[in-house]
């Protein structure tokens, strides 16, 4: 019974596992590969997985392993050991060499370790090097040929994560459905509205927009970085709200350039800051060698400064440039991903590093790849970090980065408007544990968190030609339309804005979930949003799956 509960599945998972994973060249080539489980002690030789590759052909301690699996499995597996995967071979080296790269390795050697149970994440690291660099390619038959010493696949450790990607994937569709149908019970308590007679707020609005660039240093902290901001060709009556949108990793100001000027079209001014250290400059500068690390650890403190910074800049500018009609008492901040947390530490969410090591050492920690980035922060010194600016009013979050780095401790601390937007196809800052277990956390009366279908965290139109084909190639895979997402993500920022910015009470309709089932209507990808009225009903939807499946491991 025992083997039978290593189904297929997983069996095809561990050596998976080989490929998604780096530079000493093996002293020995492995001959076989063992899989251990409590007692059991099974062995497979990786000349029986080269003959099975080759023609099908399944030997004796190969037929041990298969067992009980159907010829389609079979095939499966086959298929994937031969898969390749192009990818240049000292980018690989390079990343396995930064912090988030050898903390991707460490936890997965914690499943296929070395021989005395130690982890075998530097076997691991030459492997997949030297396959990338040889011209058969990076494979995963290919890794397990390059391996440097013979390997132990932990059976219970990878059991273990096979059951906890599968509470993943069920948390991640009950929640789901725990947002459609809470969204459903807010539009049924709420005074109908009819949406066609009211303002399209998707469209631009009526007062233009023009573009700046500001090149400022902060003398402080040496740092010199750029600002694009769009203000309205002319002016709304009274004072001019500011918003301020924070990328994320790897992204730069630009790519916000269309909701920036949709706001400004409204009246607004916005300010679009580089985040020079985590930016995609930075990540050029990885990729071509001359930085060790995807980002800087220090933009933990660095990024919301920056915000703190423009709102100074803009202060100083206020009168001469501007006629003194900027509102810079009641600022609205926006961030994306690492922006989103940007967002929140000026809102006043405190670091805690208590709970943030607990998550981070966690045994399937691995599973929120958001932690990847989050529990960089552990090599910042101990200590309380305020980045809390009162000037700051409302914040957006947008795929925030929060749970680990804040907890529910730190996330308490906000005390003004908060808006979540998750997305669940979102692999790089997971719904479950990102955005709904911290929209439950928050103390703010206001707040209010979005689901949107499809949504993947970033916007796939803009993505280079390679990581489009490889989208392409995944069968039955489809996603929404930029547009599509655009059109729910406008009027979310110009609602929100208006209504805790401005006071706007005109705006409040757009704020209930009755509008975004009206965005969504006759579309395959739709939106669904709940208020702090949901809070109670999403708590009892989280504790009824945690006693019907299991709570979350990370």
């Amino acid at each position: 019974m025992l083997l039978k509960r290593l189904n297929f599945s997983i069996r095809l998972l561990t050596v998976s596992l080989l490929c998604s994973l780096a530079p000493s060249l093996p002293v020995k080539a492995a001959e076989q590969i063992y899989l251990t489980y409590g007692p059991i002690y099974w062995s497979v030789k990786i000349a029986s997985l080269e003959t099975f590759a080759k023609d099908g052909t399944i030997n004796q301690d190969l037929r041990t392993y298969l067992r009980g699996t159907t010829p389609e499995q079979q095939a499966q597996f086959r298929e994937a050991l031969l898969k390749r995967v192009d990818i240049n071979p000292v980018m690989l080296s390079r990343f396995f060499n930064t912090e988030i790269g050898e903390d991707i390795l460490t936890r997965i050697g914690k499943g296929i370790t070395i021989e005395g149970n130690l982890n075998g994440k530097y076997a691991l690291r030459a492997a997949i090097v030297q396959a990338a660099l040889d011209p058969e390619g990076l494979t995963m038959l290919n890794i397990l040929r390059k391996l440097p010493t013979d390997m132990e696949l932990q059976g219970e450790v990878l059991l273990g994560l096979s059951q906890e990607i599968d509470k993943v994937i069920k948390a991640t569709i009950a929640y789901s459905e725990a947002m459609a149908n809470l969204s459903a019970k807010e539009k049924e308590a709420e005074t109908p509205v009819d949406f066609t007679q009211l303002p399209d707020i998707r469209q631009p609005g009526n007062y233009g927009f023009q573009k700046e660039i500001l090149a400022l240093t902060d003398s402080n902290r040496n740092r010199s970085f750029y600002v694009i901001l769009y203000k309205p060709q002319r002016w709304r009556t009274g004072k001019t709200p500011v918003v301020i949108i924070s990328h994320g990793l790897a992204s730069n100001p630009e790519s916000f350039e269309d909701a920036a000027q949709q706001l400004a079209s409204y009246g607004y001014v916005v300010a679009l800051p580089q985040h020079p250290d985590s930016d995609t400059k930075q990540a050029k500068a990885f990729i071509e060698g001359y930085s060790s690390e995807v980002f800087d650890v220090q933009e933990f403190i660095n990024r919301p400064k920056d915000i703190s910074f423009v709102i100074d800049e803009l202060e100083r500018r206020n009168q001469v440039e501007f006629g003194g009609r900027l509102d810079l008492e009641n600022v609205g901040v926006a961030g994306h991903s690492f922006g989103g947390y940007t967002a929140l530490a000026v809102a006043g969410a405190i670091i805690d590093f208590d709970y943030l090591q607990k998550t981070c050492d966690r045994l399937y920690g691995g599973l929120n790849t958001s932690l990847l980035l989050q529990c960089r922060a552990l090599s910042l010194p101990r200590q309380t970090y305020n980045f809390r600016d009162p000037r700051v009013k409302a914040v957006i979050a947008g795929n925030p980065v929060n749970s680990a780095i804040f907890g529910q401790k730190g996330l308490s601390q906000i005390q003004i408007p908060i808006f979540f937007i998750s997305g669940n196809y979102d692999p790089a800052t997971p719904a479950v544990f990102e955005q709904l277990r911290s929209f439950v956390w928050l103390n703010t009366p206001n707040k209010y968190l979005a689901l949107a279908e499809g949504q993947a965290h970033i916007d796939f139109s803009k993505l280079d030609a390679g990581m489009t084909q490889m989208l392409d190639s995944v069968p039955n895979m489809t996603l929404p339309e930029p547009i599509l997402l655009k059109s729910y993500l406008y009027p979310t920022f110009l609602s929100f804005f208006e209504v805790y910015l401005t006071n706007n009470l005109q705006y409040r309709p757009y704020l209930n979930a009755s509008y975004y089932d009206y965005l969504s209507q006759k579309q395959n990808f739709k939106i669904y949003m709940i208020s702090a009225a949901s809070e109670s009903a999403l708590k009892q939807d989280i504790e009824n799956f945690r006693t019907k499946v299991g709570a979350l491991s990370p």
